[in-house]
């Protein structure tokens, strides 16, 4: 009884053990783009001067798009 005791423990802490490193944990952030940084910026500057957007939000989108490069 104790062997089978010990071999189910020992399969659990396997089992277990396999499960969390599939968890993997790291967070992936990918941008796929086929449209160029300053095709963007154009139609930002397009979408503000036809009154889409405003001022604080094309300063801020603006950063975003150049914070993030190619």
């Amino acid at each position: 009884m104790r062997t089978y005791r010990t071999i189910a423990m020992a399969a659990l802490l396997l089992g277990i053990t396999t499960l969390t490193a599939c968890g993997g944990g790291a967070d992936v952030n990918q941008h796929v783009s086929s449209v160029s940084q300053g095709q963007e910026l154009a139609d930002l500057k397009k979408a503000l001067d036809q009154g889409a957007i405003t001022q604080d939000e094309y300063n801020e989108l603006q950063k975003k798009i150049l914070k993030r490069g190619y």
